[in-house]
Formats: structure tokens, sequence, C-alpha cells
């Protein structure tokens, strides 16, 4: 069963949808198994950039089944305008499988995502107030709606007429908000839902079909390991499991179904919205690295927080994944510095930290521990394979390599496809 797992090792925004489009080439199946419209994979295919927010990154390439799985939030306005905004862009026909079992974000979601974040004050998580806390939080409460009741005009209208009373008692009484007509949304989603009526499946079944006929499957995780629910940096987490154990529950496969699990990394490290990130740079380097590496977010577009590379992070993310390769993203991006440095653990109140604490107190405190490397030139564009990497970039991966304890498989030195160093096979 050839199978590999793209995992975000970070705070999300490695680059996970270059490298889910790169090895899309060689995969039959690419299956997105978490997550919502609140994450986002930008792909560069020649001179053309494709930001996808659902549909997986292997629709970019010809005649690849692409399955949005039960562990997704599907936000079915977003998924129409996004099939509608590739087919525009001559990409029609799309291979897309959606599982019946994914739940789905409606118009009260979105608005209780709003409010609630709105009321946090100074608490505020970061949210990206597009609804996917609030239907995790129904699909937990077992109040949710799933696609195959949108799909389905009288079982969609009967689990609405049992939902949306207790939505309506929350949004008034709560934040003093008019609340939603049912009809409303009828009118709004139902259309849709039959235009999507044909995607939708048991994609549980087609993907385990897929591997027991030897078809190669890509598992497309969104977010990243930091921000994983249960292992992030809670509370400043997504509402899902963006590490390699929620494949299993989110795509309705076995664990035992997947080969290798590539964890994503960029050569230094990014965060968007609130809360600890130790090796963060509030100066001119971090805002170098924002303005040359285009740091800014791709649904939200705000700008990323930028620091040195973490390999306190990343040798957690290797733990609760087992990731068995790396691929070093943005490795241009530090091109021109005199200096780079990688953080290797953490100094808090004179103790030396290997692990990455849970408790948020403490990691605020944590003071990075750098290993220092000289720096090489900023310009890789005509490298196109290993031996071509100047001798202080490739001493920088190789420093990487022995902090984190994970062989890099590839390195990324720009945005287009050809832009990649393959390192060792990974289909």
């Amino acid at each position: 069963m050839p199978s590999v797992a793209v995992i975000g090792s970070q705070w999300g925004d490695e680059g996970k949808g270059k490298i889910t489009d790169y090895l899309a080439e060689a995969a039959d199946v690419v299956v997105r198994y978490q997550g919502g419209n609140n994450a986002g994979h930008t792909v560069m295919v020649g001179d053309q950039i494709f930001k996808l927010h659902l549909i997986p990154s292997g629709a970019i390439h010809p005649n690849k089944d692409c399955v949005i799985g039960n562990g997704v939030v599907v936000d079915p306005l977003v998924l129409v305008d996004e099939i509608d905004g590739l087919a525009a862009r001559g990409i029609e026909r799309l291979r897309l499988h959606i599982s019946e079992r994914a739940h789905v974000i409606l118009s009260y979601h979105k608005l209780q995502d709003e409010l609630e974040e709105s009321q946090r004050g100074a608490d505020k998580i970061g949210t990206t107030g597009r609804g996917i806390g609030p239907a995790y939080t129904d699909k937990v409460a077992r109040c949710g709606i799933r696609m195959v009741d949108l799909v389905e005009p009288k079982l969609f209208r009967q689990r609405l007429a049992a939902v949306l009373p207790a939505k309506n008692r929350l949004l008034r009484s709560l934040y003093g908000h008019p609340g939603i007509e049912m009809d409303e949304i009828l009118e709004t989603y139902g259309p849709v839902g039959q235009r999507l009526r044909e995607y939708v499946k048991d994609t549980s079944e087609f993907v385990t079909a897929a591997l027991k006929a030897g078809r190669r499957v890509l598992f497309e995780g969104a977010q990243g390991t930091m921000l994983d629910v249960d292992h992030g940096t809670y509370p400043y987490v997504t509402s899902s499991n963006p590490t390699a154990g929620g494949i299993a529950a989110g795509a309705g496969v076995s664990p035992r179904a997947i080969d290798r699990i590539l964890g994503v990394a960029k050569a230094y490290t990014t965060r968007v919205g609130t809360g600890p990130f130790p090796t963060e740079l509030h100066d001119a380097i971090g805002d170098r690295i924002r303005e040359r590496g285009k740091e800014y977010g791709t649904t939200t577009g705000r700008p990323r927080r930028c620091g040195w590379f973490d390999a306190v992070v990343v040798r957690y993310a290797a733990r609760v994944n087992g990731l068995t390769d790396l691929a070093l993203m943005s490795v241009d991006t530090l091109g021109g510095f005199d200096e780079v440095k990688v953080c290797v653990a953490y100094n808090y109140r004179g103790q030396r930290l290997e692990s990455f604490p849970a408790r948020q107190d403490v990691l605020e405190e944590c003071e990075p521990i750098y290993e220092s490397f000289a720096g090489w030139p900023e310009d890789l564009s005509a490298v196109r394979d290993w031996d071509g990497l100047p001798a202080e970039a490739k001493a920088y991966v190789e420093g990487i390599e022995r902090a984190v304890g994970v062989p890099v498989a590839a390195v990324s030195i720009g945005r287009a496809r050809e832009a990649t160093i393959l390192r060792r096979p990974l289909f």
C-alpha cells in the first residue's frame, strides 16, 4: 500500500501546498483529512498561482482523484466557489469525492464564530471567523449537519428544524442577535447541496479500495502540529487534529495504511495569531524574512510573525507524528544573511529544556539557545540539485537534520514546482 502523509511540523503555513502539489504528480489519489477553509494552500504552476482552501492540492494535476475526508468541515458555499474558480482557469471535470460523513459549516456557525471571538477581548484566540470551531463543536455535541443530510432536501429541512431553535436561543440570549430564519438557510444552502450531490459518497470505502489496489495515495494535512487541538500550543490551536494520528479518524482508513510520514517545515519559523513563540524576531531581521518570504496568510492576508528555525518544535512534531522524513521549505528566503540560526533548546530559568513544554506560562519565559551557521548567497534560482547548493546552505540543512533527528528528503528553494531538490525518493 504505497502511501505518504504530508504533515505540517510547525504552526502551519510551512509550504504543504507546494510539496503536496509536487508529490501529487506521482500520486493517484490525494486526500484531505481535517480542517476547513480556515486553511489555505498556495500552489505555483509556471507563472500561475492557485490558492486552495478545501479542494486538495492534487486538483492542479490532471486525472487525480481528490478526496475531502469525513474529518473536514465543509463550507458548501466556499467549495462551490472554489470549483467554479478552477473551472474558470481551465481545470474542469474534477475527480472530486466528498465524504458523506463530513460536517457542514452553515451561516450560524460563521456568525457564532465572529461573535464569540469579539467577546474574548484581550484573550482572542485569533480565529479566522469562518465558523470552523463552532462546526466542530456541533460535531462533538452531536447536533451537526453532515453532507449526507445537506444533499437530501427533506432530510436537510428535518435536521435544520431540529438544530436551529437552539442556535437561535444561543444567539439571542448570549449575544443579543435576532437569530436566523430557517427559510433563509434553506434558500442559500439547498441549491448548493444539489450542486455538490454528485461528489458525495463513502470516501472511506473509496480510499481503502485504492490502497488495496496498490494505487499511490497522498494524505494532505492542513495547519500544523503546533495547532493540533490535543498536541499544539493550547488554547491557541485549531479545532481538529492536523497530526498524523488524525488521518485514521479523518479519512476513515487504518493507521497501518500509512507508509511514510513527511514533516514539512520552513527553514525558519512563522506563526499567525496570538500565543507564545520563543524564536520570534521583533527586529529588522524578522521584517526582512517576512518580506522576502512573502509571509502573509493565504486565507486571511494577515502578516505572519517570523523567527529563526526552532528545532525544539520540530523535534516534538517528529515524535508525535512519527516523522520518517522532512521537507525543508523556503531555504532561498534565508539567502543573503551573514548568519543564520537554529534554536536547539530552551533556557527556562537557568534550566535547559530539550522537550517542548505543555504549560503556556513556562513557554512564555523560554529563551532560545541557538546554534549559528554561516549564511550563503541570496540567489539560488539556478540550483536544481543538492551538489549545486552552496556549502553553507548544505551545512545548514545538515545542522537541522542533526538537531531534529530526521533526514531531510526534500529541499525547496523557490515557489515553483521545479525549484525542489529531492534527496531521497518518497513514493
